[in-house]
């Protein structure tokens, strides 16, 4: 069995702004919409979970239903790790998607291929190689001259696959991170 974690439970701090991102219209719809109807449309998932911020679970209830997908509402933590674990404890699937709610557009064919990397070597992370010219910074602010090299520099995307033993064992091992990989 296939399980989704759609993270939804941040703030839009850096963004700026006033309340969760998520829930901000894009196209007409709320950004959360988007990566649902993208996951209820994998045959392989066969379970969603939405983890969302104390307060906000009949907002995100409404948006599933008005999309006509049954998704489980399950409240998240302060960091990204406690959101992540909710879920993660929340769903049954041996394999265990996770993926950023504030990125709306994962294609059903990313989520496929994840899944079925996932599958195969037990965790699987999208990436994307950087062409961004990278530079280091001083404690001021300041640039400093060297450059990062690019060579083998990659961006890290969700959804995010794994084994369920596997993450069930990273978020109880880590103190802080902003990926689950």
């Amino acid at each position: 069995m296939v399980s989704a974690v759609i993270l939804a439970a941040g703030r839009g701090e850096r963004m700026g702004a006033d309340g969760n991102k998520v829930y901000l219209p894009l196209g007409g719809a709320p950004v959360l919409s988007y990566s649902l109807t993208a996951f209820a449309c994998v045959p392989a998932v066969q379970e969603i979970v939405i983890v969302v911020r104390a307060g906000e679970e009949t907002t995100a209830a409404r948006i599933a239903e008005g999309l006509g997908i049954s998704a489980r509402i399950v409240t998240g933590g302060e960091r990204r790790q406690d959101s992540a674990r909710a879920g993660v404890e929340a769903v049954e699937g041996e394999l265990v998607l996770i993926h950023d709610a504030a990125r709306p557009f994962p294609s059903p064919r990313l989520i496929t291929r994840v899944v079925e990397c996932t599958a195969q070597h037990g965790a699987c992370v999208p990436v994307i190689p950087t062409t961004d010219t990278m530079r280091y910074s001083d404690p001021d602010g300041f640039l400093r001259p060297e450059q990062v090299p690019r060579s083998g520099l990659m961006r890290m995307q969700t959804p995010q696959g794994f084994r369920r033993e596997l993450i069930v064992a990273a978020l109880a091992g880590c103190l802080l991170y902003t990926s689950d990989a």
